[in-house]
């Protein structure tokens, strides 16, 4: 199902004003008027799809060894910062199906985890948006799990995730039959800008967290920015671009 692409991301479910990757921070970005967050989620030692950025716990947590080692019963008695869990995909995925936000989902697989990550997170992505008017956005790093996206849920958005485009990556993203192009604010260049507006592929950006930047970006034909400045930008949140995601 297509739907509009909105211009500013809640990068990390609520930026800098709650803790990351937290409930909490989804439903601060929610009543700020965002209406769209990003995530990152990677399994547990139980292989239980949480929201996590980091494969250690330590710097977003009370605890401390890797996210893959570490067991439900461990894990979720956790303080996430303010007394926030690490909160389960699930969770995160019924509060943004009822707040009405398109979720981009990180795949972020711990090392060696790449193909069982991007397994359980793609199906269970189709599954537990089956039938939502918003559709979610599925990314990673990792052109593995892309695969495996593409592979097991064919019909949800992806999108190629870089730090530096490569000069390749129109050819990536018809391979990996991808939509939208995510890269650093600090790497896209005119060229990509002007062969992505030529073929319509949006462009989002991480991490912008200065006016004068977003609009330098927008101006340039970025689509859109994923930020922790929540409350910068929160009186613009409502402006969608008159781009569609979905097919």
């Amino acid at each position: 199902m297509k739907h509009p692409l909105p211009r500013w991301f809640a990068h990390r479910g609520g930026g800098s004003l709650a803790p990351e990757n937290t409930l909490a921070g989804i439903r601060l970005a929610a009543r700020l008027g965002y209406k769209a967050v990003e995530f990152d989620v990677m399994l547990s030692g139980d292989g239980t799809p949480v929201l996590i950025h980091d494969e250690t716990l330590e710097r977003t947590t009370n605890g401390s060894g890797r996210v893959c080692e570490t067991s439900d019963s461990q894990l979720f008695r956790l303080d996430a910062g303010n007394g926030e869990p690490i909160p389960r995909f699930s969770e995160a995925v019924a509060l943004c199906r009822e707040y009405g936000l398109l979720a981009n989902v990180e795949i972020k697989p711990a090392t060696g985890f790449e193909r069982q990550t991007a397994e359980t997170v793609a199906l269970m992505t189709k599954q537990l948006w089956q039938g939502a008017a918003i559709q979610p956005l599925i990314s990673s790093f990792s052109l593995e799990a892309i695969e495996v996206a593409r592979d097991l849920a064919p019909n949800i958005p992806r999108g190629l995730l870089f730090e530096s485009v490569p000069d390749d990556w129109l050819q990536e993203m018809s391979r990996w039959q991808a939509l939208t192009l995510h890269c650093s604010a600090s790497h896209v260049s005119d060229q990509v800008l002007a062969e992505a507006c030529e073929c319509g592929v949006p462009v989002l950006c991480y991490t912008v967290n200065q006016t004068e930047q977003a609009k330098a970006l927008f101006e340039r034909g970025v689509s859109a920015v994923f930020t922790d400045r929540l409350d910068l930008f929160s009186s613009e949140t409502s402006a969608y671009k008159g781009l569609q995601l979905g097919g």
